[in-house]
């Protein structure tokens, strides 16, 4: 019971206040670690293949420190308080999740297209991607916007509560650790081949079981929101084997088939132009207000899902 009421506060604290700048945020500080213990190795490793050992202490220093510290935070309150522990932990999940800052993020976007107003949107939408937006028409603006928020549909809920679910705020910290380690060092550059590679791999297997869940509840959202469901899962089964990444083209198959929108094509990194392949059939021009039913899919997803890891939990405690 405990369990299932810590993972639903969680979800509701980040859905009413997200992250607020006022409070500390963890993520901040897992940032400043990456970069001092980058630092730290690259003073005395220069070899590709001694950076290539040296790339494994990384996810075992930052997503391992995660856990240890957050697990004896915990501990340390509890001794003062099981009460004030809960109520941590609920914030400490929240931490992890980002619902309400990714809604916030794509619906930015999708008020200066509704404006009409190209360039804010351009740069609202640079907030969130890597690529190159200042040249993107409404239409690539749309599809940068979708994609983002679909694929970080897995990164930014349904894994942290996955794991939330597993092993408290402590394992859910430490994917949050992981996941973080990939955005800063996982890139198959000629900077962070070497350093970054053991960050990539280990963010993949993590997000591996949720990337596949999502496509099952998007599935089911696009059934509740009368959308095309059955286009959805066979876009899926099509399309997700498809993408680079081994578990971001399963939300984001799931939702171009869900909508009847193609998503991919060619992306725009620091003037050089790459080619991501496609995802889903072009049955209609993209529209700002793909922006809106995305992020509605988005949220009944996450949704559905922590009502389930709550269930799970109140059944796995003994009620």
């Amino acid at each position: 019971m405990t369990v299932a009421l810590v993972l639903l506060a969680a979800y509701v604290l980040d859905r009413l206040v997200g992250d607020p700048r006022s409070l500390p945020h963890p993520v901040v500080l897992m940032g400043k670690a990456i970069t001092a213990l980058e630092r730290l190795i690259r003073r005395f490793v220069r070899q590709p293949r001694s950076l290539k050992r040296a790339g494994v202490l990384l996810p075992l220093l930052v997503a391992g420190g995660s856990w240890l510290l957050t697990a004896a935070l915990l501990w340390l309150l509890s001794v003062i308080s099981p009460w004030l522990a809960l109520a941590a932990e609920a914030w400490l999940i929240s931490t992890t999740i980002a619902a309400k800052g990714l809604k916030d993020a794509g619906m930015a976007v999708y008020v200066e297209l509704r404006k009409g107003d190209l360039p804010a949107a351009r740069q609202a939408l640079g907030m969130i991607v890597g690529r190159d937006t200042v040249s993107l028409e409404s239409p690539e603006i749309v599809r940068g916007t979708v994609e983002t928020v679909a694929e970080n549909i897995v990164d930014a809920i349904i894994s942290p509560l996955f794991y939330a679910l597993l092993g408290g705020a402590p394992l859910a910290m430490a994917y949050r650790a992981v996941n973080t380690l990939d955005s800063m060092v996982g890139y198959k550059n000629d900077k962070y081949r070497d350093l970054g590679w053991a960050s990539a791999r280990l963010d993949d297997v993590a997000n591996y079981i949720p990337a596949r869940i999502t496509a099952l509840l998007l599935t089911l959202c696009a059934r509740l929101l009368r959308l095309d469901w059955r286009r959805c899962w066979s876009t899926v089964r099509r399309d997700a084997r498809l993408h680079p990444s081994p578990n971001s083209g399963y939300p984001e198959s799931a939702v171009a088939g869900a909508l009847g929108i193609r998503l991919g094509g060619v992306n725009v990194y620091h003037g050089v132009a790459s080619f991501r392949a496609y995802m889903g059939e072009p049955l209609r021009s993209l529209e700002p207000e793909d922006i809106i039913v995305t992020s509605r899919m988005m949220l009944l997803s996450s949704s559905i899902f922590v009502v389930l890891c709550a269930t799970l939990a109140f059944i796995g405690t003994g009620g």
